[in-house]
Order: structure tokens, then sequence, then C-alpha cells
């Protein structure tokens, strides 16, 4: 029987006698396992099922939703298809079921490209491209997009990477994320952006680490605090072992997501999203974060997880 997400590109690598394994789907470029030494690192699903909840997948050419689904081009609306039928939104990008074409694959690396023709709502023509490499820090994503098109086009991305330390249970996980500030939001679309500290606990400062089952959030982050050119997130066990996902300026946002019925690959339990953003949520009607390309212009950015305490 074939995999429901098509073709599955295995990478390893092995670093200081641990072993680093990484699976990644031909649809939506899905970061399906990862793995060291045989402990996951992100929430995985089995080859016969299909991602939950976003799982794993690439966001492009937007990330998050466009409320109601339209947005303005030059004055004229743009509509683009329905997808989250209940709120009425276009979510999760144009890529989501789409297969990407295998462009090279050795033993830590993989290169997948896809392109994004126009259609309904997005009169644009762009190439996009992911590659995934096992490194000895990790795991390194960078994503690429060129407009191929002969006008200007918007562009955001993002990726949807569930974050673990095997199966321990949440109470025992401590999700840190580095960002000051926070959008307020109604039916999960951003309004305006708030410093953490003058919100509620409906939308936690997270800069001090909190226990994932504290938890209970779908929000867009920003005013990441970025060391070395990069921000760092990490969710943790109480020996310290556990994930770090770190993400370049080329994404300043976070969208972080806790839903309390994840379908995981053992059973429902609490889970988390750090999902890395070039732009927050309805940038397409917002402008916030959106780059324009120029015809043949090229955008490049790049996140990762690292393995830390083992």
């Amino acid at each position: 029987m074939r995999p429901p997400t098509g073709q599955q590109f295995t990478i390893t690598r092995d670093v200081d006698g641990r072993r680093l394994r990484a699976t990644i789907t031909e649809v939506a470029a899905t970061l399906r396992e990862l793995t060291v030494d045989d402990v996951d690192l992100v929430e995985p699903f089995a080859e016969e099922k299909r991602p939950a909840k976003g799982q794993g997948i690439v966001l492009a050419p937007w990330g998050g939703r466009v409320a109601g689904g339209d947005w303005q081009l030059d004055g004229e609306t743009q509509r683009l298809p329905i997808t989250e039928r209940d709120k009425g939104n276009a979510s999760h990008g144009l890529l989501r079921f789409s297969p990407y074409r295998l462009l090279e694959h050795d033993e830590p690396k993989v290169l997948l490209q896809a392109t994004i023709h126009p259609q309904t709502g997005w009169p644009f023509l762009i190439d996009t491209f992911v590659t995934y490499e096992l490194t000895d820090d990790g795991l390194r994503v960078t994503h690429e997009a060129i407009n191929a098109g002969a006008e200007r086009a918007p562009w955001a991305c993002g990726a949807h990477p569930y974050l673990a330390v095997g199966g321990t249970p949440a109470d025992e996980l401590t999700l840190t994320v580095p960002a000051a500030r926070v959008f307020n939001a109604v039916d999960l679309i951003p309004t305006e952006e708030t410093l953490v500290d003058a919100m509620d606990a409906s939308a936690p400062d997270l800069r001090g680490g909190r226990r994932l089952t504290e938890l209970d959030i779908d929000h867009n982050y920003a005013g990441l605090e970025f060391v070395g050119g990069v921000a760092t997130s990490s969710l943790v066990d109480r020996e310290g072992r556990g994930a770090e996902l770190w993400q370049d300026a080329s994404f300043p946002y976070a969208v972080v997501f806790t839903p309390s019925d994840f379908p995981a690959i053992d059973g429902v339990r609490h889970a988390v999203a750090v999902e890395p953003m070039s732009a927050p949520a309805n940038a397409l009607n917002s402008g916030q974060g959106l780059v324009w390309l120029e015809p043949g212009e090229h955008w490049r950015g790049q996140w990762g997880i690292a393995p830390v305490g083992f």
C-alpha cells in the first residue's frame, strides 16, 4: 500500500556516537519524524497515516490564516478557497496537499521542490525549495523561494513542527519561547501587538519557561530575542533533555499552539507546536512581515531542531 503522504525520504547522521534520523514526506515536504538514538524530538506519525493538525508541514506562500480567504491586490479583491470551514478562513498556504519533486537525496540531506502556480486568489508563479539536512548540531531546514513570474509577488513562509521528548508526559515538560510580544487576536486572526508582560494568563510570557500542561494557547508571538543570529525555543524534561528549535532572522515570528487533544502516535496527549514564521497570520491583509519579491528575486530562511542533554 502506498503511503498517503507519498514517497518517504529518510536521512541519517552519526554524531559522537549518537544516531540522528529524520523522515520527510513527498506531500507537503512534511517532517514526519526526527529522532536522536530513537528518542523522538518531534511528534511522529505512522507512514500509513496523514499528519494531524498541520503536523510537520511546510506553510507557503503564507502561514497561519487569511481572514475570510479574501485579500486586496492593487485594489482588486482576491478570493482564496476556504480551507478552514469552521472559521471561514484560508489556512496554512497552498502546498499542504501538494507533492514536492525530489532534486537531491543522500545520506544526511534531502532537497525538495514545489511550484505554486497561479490559481484562485493567487495570480503568481513561485518556485519553492526546502532542504532538510542533518548536521553535527541536529536538523537544519532551509526554505527558498524564487518569483518565476512577470509581476512582483507577496511571500511568507513557515513550518509546523510539534516538539517532543520521546514519550515524556506533558506534566514533566517545560516550554520556553524567547518572545517579548504577542498579538491579541479575534478568532485566531491577529489584531494589535502588545508586550507579553502586559497580558493575562490567556497569552502567557514564555521566556522563563512554563510547564506544558499549564498552557492552552494558539498565539502569534513576536519580539523574539536573537542571540548569535538565531532565536531559540526549547522543550525539555526535568533532567534538561529535549529539543531546541532555532530560527534565523528571516523568521522573526513564532506561533505557539498547545492542543490538549493531539492525536499522537501512541494516543491522545497534550502537545506543543512551535512554528517559525516569516510573517504573522493574516499577513496578506495586514502586510506585516510580508515580503514582496520582484521577478526573479530570491528569498531564503533557515530554522532547525537540535537535541539537548543527550
